[in-house]
């Protein structure tokens, strides 16, 4: 029998810490410490990584706190008499990084992906990590790893070399998290005397390595080290500390867990061992119970059901995507085709003239270039993606794309156009996607005599940067087609949501209700500056005016005179401000004037006594008396309209589930992400409360919110 045991985490997909794992590593622990053949310990991951962290699955269940704890298999690591070794290839995450921090010596394979990722769901590290890793990486970059939450290579883990050998490896940048995370500069010369996380990188088979690593611990007699006896050494640790506060203060704004984290490395500083895990402990149980972290971790579990469809089973079948087609290369068409370019699949762009189609494959490259000037690309990947997007004016040229998605103008005569088209020349079997904002997805599917085939990918501007991709499901989409998108969607690192057809689908039919509140709220009493203030202060990344002027307001303008063609009730309720503003052609920074001015080359709204007149002007020709609106009722207005808005399309079945629609908004429309999501919003903040203000508003609530008597809806709106 060897003389080293392995013990080897099981539990796909990412090896999580659910009960039944720790259990069994404690057992094996013990029975290793029984056993005097076995002189050390290897603890590895099956599959494609050491640890993910703890098990999602057993979040908010009883076997969540069930014993072993992971504090405890961690001190049952550290108090082992023979050497543990942690064998870590793929990730080391959260707990998985806590756990391998409680062996005595760590190896690793290059490329491992390793980090804390806590603070994306509000927390901190809650089984040591905040007071062991800057024991073992210096400081700053337990700081930098801990506040961002972003992973770092195991390479820059590794051992410090010897002088003699440093090279560049020696004078390496600080550990530091991906670009435009949460990261601050390095102050301090150094990690730390001989700080390293791992004691070797393996090259070959990670078992073979780990497993020879221990036998030459053995053969050394290595002392077994724990990291809890470690000291955290900085030349100016309180100077530091001070700075990391500040900084992180300031960007953290709304989110108390990267000060947090702060706070609990501060004290592996300050405090012995034990001390600050009780101190980080205390922060961990706060931070679980503050609404910010149930926001964060609704919209981590948000995001994972939205990629579920009820009936399309996991295993369905998938179309194979080889090459893509682009029809229009406007702003929208150019930035869904870069998607595509940059996860490697050749795209077609189809105009119908010339002029147009050099103009948008110019605005592609530019975009690519902007990205090279910051770094962000090198020029060789720049080369590569403008190699996969070809452009054409003959639709005979796309007739072999997979999947082709029309990017045309906003109009249901232009779409039929397009899709008789494509109907003619498209290959047998290709997906026919629209990425129509609002228009009958089943309508654009019956211009066609395969509407199995027919499927709407609406992106959200700009496309290339936006997460959000709403997938219409027409009534007649195949089964294997939503599968097909919604695997796509993964591949272009978007985040899809299933819609049902309806006019604006989820995002842009809670969208009307919100704006036209911030009408109404013109018309009554405030001026624009007052509403965008009110709202962005909420944490709306953009107020409804300054969206407006930024999306084009002539594009709110053509839907809605389709809508008042459509349906005289909406025509008579609409609030009729945003017309006269579009009759003066203020159709917002692209024309230099909306509800803002705004001065050439530059995106700051400036108020405008123009546009403060007429609104004034305006509420006297509709006989309406202008009064004093707080801040309070313009946030419970237009917040409480997207709640009352989503809990009908959910009860339609427009939206599969209540986390969908939050989906929809943390991911397209800025929707503050700790307040996860309008329908978590209503929860947080209490039903009855916000049935309460709807009432007052003389609003009709929809269903799912209240069993209460409806009110008589006399009020605007909603």
């Amino acid at each position: 029998m060897s003389e080293v045991r392995v013990i080897t985490l099981e539990n796909p997909p990412v090896n999580g810490l659910g009960h039944a794992v720790r259990k069994g590593i404690v057992e094996g622990l013990a029975a290793a410490q029984a056993d005097p053949a076995v002189k050390a310990v290897v603890i590895i991951g099956a599959g494609s990584g050491f640890s993910g962290g703890a098990d999602i699955k057993e979040f908010g269940t009883d076997k969540m706190l069930a014993e072993p704890t992971l504090g405890q298999v961690i001190r049952a690591l550290e108090a082992s008499t023979k050497p543990v070794v942690a064998a870590i290839h793929g990730i080391a995450l959260g707990g998985g990084l806590e756990l391998a921090l409680g062996c005595h010596f760590r190896v690793a394979l290059p490329g491992a992906k390793i980090g804390l990722p806590e603070v994306k769901l509000g927390l901190l590290p809650g089984a040591g990590g905040t007071q062991r890793l800057p024991r073992v990486v210096g400081l700053e970059a337990a700081v930098n790893m801990i506040v961002s939450g972003e992973p770092v290579l195991s390479e820059k883990l590794g051992p410090v070399p010897e002088p003699a050998k440093a090279g560049a490896r020696g004078d390496e940048a600080p550990v530091t998290p991906a670009a435009g995370q949460l990261s601050l500069p390095r102050q301090s010369s150094s990690r730390g005397a001989g700080a390293q996380l791992f004691d070797e990188l393996v090259e070959g088979d990670l078992l073979e390595g780990a497993l020879a690593f221990a036998r030459r611990a053995l053969a050394e007699k290595r002392p077994l080290v724990k990291v809890r006896d470690r000291k955290v050494e900085h030349e100016n640790a309180e100077g530091y500390l001070k700075f990391a506060r500040n900084t992180v203060q300031a960007v953290a704004k709304n989110l108390p867990a990267p000060v947090a984290c702060v706070d609990a490395v501060a004290a592996s500083v300050s405090l012995p061992f034990d001390e600050g895990l009780r101190k980080e402990r205390e922060l961990f149980t706060v931070l679980m119970g503050s609404p910010e972290s149930r926001s964060l971790r609704h919209a981590f579990f948000a995001e994972r059901a939205a990629g579920k469809v009820a009936d399309v089973p996991e295993g369905t079948p998938t179309r194979p995507i080889k090459k893509v087609a682009m029809i229009g290369a406007g702003t929208m068409g150019g930035g869904i085709a870069m998607n595509f370019a940059n996860a490697g699949i050749p795209v077609a762009i189809l105009e119908m003239k010339q002029e147009a189609l050099d103009r948008g494959l110019g605005i592609i490259r530019r975009n690519y270039e902007a990205s090279l000037k910051k770094g962000k690309l090198t020029q060789a990947k720049l080369d590569e993606r403008m190699g996969l997007i070809s452009g054409t004016l003959d639709y005979k040229d796309i007739a072999d794309a997979d999947l082709v998605i029309e990017a045309v103008f906003e109009d249901l005569g232009v779409k039929e156009t397009v899709f008789r088209k494509l109907d003619e020349v498209m290959k047998p079997g290709a997906i026919l996607a629209t990425n129509t904002s609002t228009l009958d997805v089943d309508k654009i599917a019956a211009f066609t005599r395969r509407p199995q085939d027919v499927v709407g990918m609406h992106f959200f501007s700009p496309a290339n940067v936006m997460k959000l991709l709403e997938v219409v499901r027409g009534e007649k989409t195949a089964k294997d087609v939503l599968a097909t998108v919604m695997a796509l969607a993964k591949k272009i690192r978007k985040t899809a949501v299933v819609s049902g057809v309806c006019d604006g689908f989820i995002g842009n039919r809670m969208i009307a209700k919100y704006v036209e509140q911030a009408g109404y709220l013109l018309e009554e009493g405030c001026l624009p500056q007052q509403v965008d203030k009110a709202m962005e202060k909420w944490g709306m990344a953009m107020g409804p005016l300054r969206m407006g002027d930024l999306a084009g307001n002539d594009i709110g303008w053509s839907i809605r005179k389709r809508r008042y063609a459509e349906d005289a009730e909406y025509a008579k309720r609409a609030p009729k401000i945003y017309d006269r503003l579009c009759e003066l052609g203020r159709f917002g920074q692209k024309t230099g004037a909306g509800f803002y001015k705004y001065e050439a080359g530059k995106r700051e709204p400036i108020p405008d006594p123009v546009v403060e007149k007429l609104i004034v002007d305006h509420s006297r020709e509709i006989g309406v008396t202008r009064r004093k609106i707080s801040d309070q009722e313009i946030v419970e207005r237009c917040v409480y309209a997207l709640v009352n808005e989503g809990a009908r399309i959910v009860e339609e079945g427009i939206a599969q589930r209540a986390s969908d629609v939050d989906m929809v908004y943390l991911t397209g429309y800025g929707f503050p992400l700790h307040r996860g999501g309008p329908m978590h919003y209503a929860n947080e903040v209490g039903l009855g409360e916000v049935v309460a203000a709807m009432h007052r508003f003389g609003w009709d609530p929809a269903r799912s919110l209240t069993s209460l008597p409806l009110g008589g809806g006399s009020g605007r709106g909603s």
